[in-house]
């Protein structure tokens, strides 16, 4: 009897090996290691294969739950390789859908590096270098050269194939190059999952297609983005495909080949967070296409939602403003000479004073997220550049906007008194022995104005260069005397000029004008640093290039009373489901210069000065709420160009409001625009959206004409 019960058992763990062999030999279809002479051979009852089921991406929405990025569903068309070979005529059946996908319109994907027309060449610059890779692992499986010739390579595949002698060029290209993307996913080691002929295939389309009953042509269901928001398209980003140098990065992340991974903005910044855990489906097939058993090993868990620091109707009107400011400048210019009919791009930032949040970030000209793939070449093309996020990626000289760094200088490290008067005599003549005769703004040989006696708030409010060439001069002098630092080059730093924001988005730093950088800059040849490059330096001029998110945090630390905070475009992130706080932020300080009473007063005073007699008076004077600002202009080298209008400055422009108990901080920047207070026009829409509510969904550009 025990003798008996052991054979039994032993019987029964038998047949249990062999079950789970022959479940283990399906499985290793899942990998695509079958090829296509096996799936034809055998029989031929059915097959399972395993599907990568990516999870849906996190939301994208603003600070006030907007919803700016979502996902809505999509239907792709995909051939089970299986199921196509068991029928008697897989080359028609190809043709049959792919003929009927040209005459509706579907594009369908190929990877086949081969040209359609004749005579074929190899167009392997379209390829990633992964689709490139498996190209040659193709060719190695067919025992064919690696420089095989395009020409050689068709007609092969045509006879390896089997495709018949009646159909024309056209027909055996297309079958051709999709039997290749079949054959890629027989081949062991590739581990490509189930063909995918279309993504996204509209329903009535799809219906058309499955109308013709092929067996192994399916339709799995999907997910893509939807941008519902026309704006901050240099913020949000797009998605796209793992690159091949990418791709042991994601995979140590247990991403699926395959995956749909952010490639800039706030995707590619959030990806670990928008990304959720792919799930993957078993499915077994009979051989005329009959779905048998489907079931989930492990189900897609969706990613989480980020929620933006941006307010996206303040980026509305942010964008607007800029675009309209920019437009007319264009169109009319400033004053008589028609300065700024040349103005090229710009940028406008905002922040909250006490916190670092980016309200509204925006670079003209912008793009269309939802059709810049389509559009990419026309965009890339385009003078004007719309493809680059001038707020973060583009370094620009300040101009005066810097001289609030020369005055803190200027009190609390040349041990001057704002109370300190320089008379401007307009040509500033202390270097004339070294050819070196900068003047104020005001000053001409033909109308040799001058702001008279000043002292430094007032100069802040005229922006009067001879001032600040002085008291620069004899800051620099004294400071390096006593210690043999740049005190310029302290404060700028510590405010933030030339360093790391915070943001998460990819950022460039510039430079600070300071001895190191020029004998960097110029790799030791001619970097002497002379009295001129003090002197331009103190205006926002020399070597100084910054960023208008610099610019922004600057003035945001200034209005702290120099105390800088961490830029971010993050508020917090929660669950897919709404339900539970993963991340929120809290408020980072990123370094600190502490202004004195004396200069932090001063800068108060002359930067309120600006708008109430000085260079931004026309624009904001009856503004409601009180505003300290600071206006500026930035030479630079160039050529005449946009209609021969010749070179206009660049144009900068700083506030925080309110003037007595800051908010908010904005910079903006137009590439030629002339004139910085002009761009006030940019910020009162934007001020107008933060402190009226009445007007947070509609804001009427207001305009201002200087008198």
């Amino acid at each position: 009897m025990q003798i008996l019960t052991r054979f039994r058992l032993t019987v029964f763990i038998v047949l249990i090996v062999v079950v789970i062999g022959v479940f283990t030999l399906r499985l290793y279809g899942l990998q695509g290691a079958v090829s296509e002479e096996d799936l034809i051979a055998a029989d031929a009852h059915s097959m399972t294969y395993q599907t990568t089921v990516e999870a849906s991406r996190g939301n994208i929405l603003d600070r006030n739950g907007n919803v700016l990025v979502s996902n809505r569903a999509s239907y792709n068309l995909v051939i089970v390789n299986f199921v196509l070979f068991n029928t008697d005529e897989p080359n028609d059946n190809l043709l049959k859908v792919l003929e009927l996908c040209d005459e509706i319109g579907i594009k369908y994907n190929s990877h086949f590096p081969v040209t359609p027309e004749r005579p074929y060449t190899y167009e392997m610059e379209n390829l990633s270098a992964t689709w490139q890779d498996y190209f040659r692992t193709f060719l190695k499986n067919r025992d064919y050269d690696l420089d095989i010739s395009a020409a050689t390579l068709m007609k092969n595949l045509r006879a390896a194939y089997s495709i018949p002698n009646d159909w024309t060029p056209e027909q055996i290209y297309k079958v051709i190059s999709v039997r290749y993307e079949l054959e890629l996913r027989s081949i062991s080691g590739v581990g490509l999952e189930n063909y995918t002929l279309a993504n996204d295939v509209a329903a009535e389309d799809l219906a058309v297609v499955m109308e013709l009953g092929v067996p192994g042509v399916i339709v799995e269901s999907g997910t893509v983005r939807e941008y519902n928001t026309g704006y901050a398209a240099h913020l949000l980003g797009y998605i796209g495909p793992i690159y091949a140098e990418e791709s042991e990065y994601y995979k140590e992340k247990g991403y699926a080949l395959n995956a749909q991974v952010g490639k800039t903005g706030i995707e590619y910044a959030f990806e670990e967070y928008l990304h959720g855990a792919s799930g993957t489906k078993i499915t077994t097939v009979s051989s005329e296409g009959e779905k048998l058993d489907e079931y989930y090993l492990g189900e897609p868990v969706p990613g989480n939602n980020v929620e933006l620091s941006i307010d996206i109707n303040m980026q509305a009107v942010a964008e607007d403003a800029l675009e309209k400011v920019i437009l007319t400048l264009r169109d009319k210019g400033l004053g008589e000479e028609k300065e700024g009919r040349d103005a090229g791009g710009g940028a406008v930032v905002v922040q909250e004073v006490k916190t670092g949040e980016v309200l509204a970030c925006a670079s003209y000209p912008t793009f269309d997220l939802s059709t810049m793939l389509e559009n990419f070449d026309t965009l890339a093309e385009d003078e004007y550049n719309p493809l680059w996020n001038r707020a973060l990626q583009a370094a620009y000289p300040p101009g005066s906007i810097y001289k609030m760094v020369t005055a803190i200088a200027d009190v609390d490290l040349g041990a001057m008194d704002p109370g300190f008067i320089i008379e401007d005599q307009g040509l500033y003549t202390h270097f004339a022995n070294e050819g070196f005769t900068p003047k104020c703004h005001v000053w001409s040989p033909t109308r040799p104005a001058t702001h008279g006696r000043i002292d430094l708030r007032q100069a802040l409010a005229y922006s009067c260069n001879y001032y600040f060439y002085e008291s620069g001069r004899l800051t620099y002098n004294y400071y390096m005397t006593e210690t043999g630092q740049n005190p310029f080059d302290l404060v700028a730093k510590a405010l933030g000029l030339g360093e790391p924001t915070g943001v998460e988005l990819p950022e460039v730093l510039g430079v600070r004008a300071n001895k190191e950088n020029k004998f960097d800059m110029y790799e030791g040849e001619d970097s002497t640093w002379y009295s001129a490059d003090v002197l331009q330096a103190v205006i926002g001029q020399s070597l100084n290039q910054f960023t208008p998110m610099q610019m922004c945090s600057y003035v945001q630390a200034i209005a702290n009373g120099g105390t800088r905070y961490s830029a971010t475009f993050l508020s917090r992130i929660i669950s897919w489901d709404y339900q539970s706080l993963i991340k929120e932020h809290e408020p980072v300080v990123a370094s600190q210069w502490p202004i004195s009473e004396k200069a932090n007063q001063a800068l108060k005073e002359g930067m309120r000065m600006t708008v109430t007699i000085g260079t931004a008076k026309n624009y904001l004077y009856d503004y409601p709420i009180p505003v300290a600002c600071k206006t500026g202009t930035a030479q630079w080298q160039g050529t005449t160009s946009f209609g021969g209008f010749g070179n206009s400055d660049h144009a900068s422009f700083v506030l925080y409001a309110p003037a007595d108990d800051p908010e908010i901080a904005i910079a903006v920047y137009v590439e030629k625009g002339a004139q910085g207070g002009n761009l006030s026009n940019v910020c009162i829409p934007i001020l107008d959206s933060y402190f009226s509510s009445s007007s947070k969904y509609e804001t009427v550009l207001t305009e201002n004409v200087p008198n």
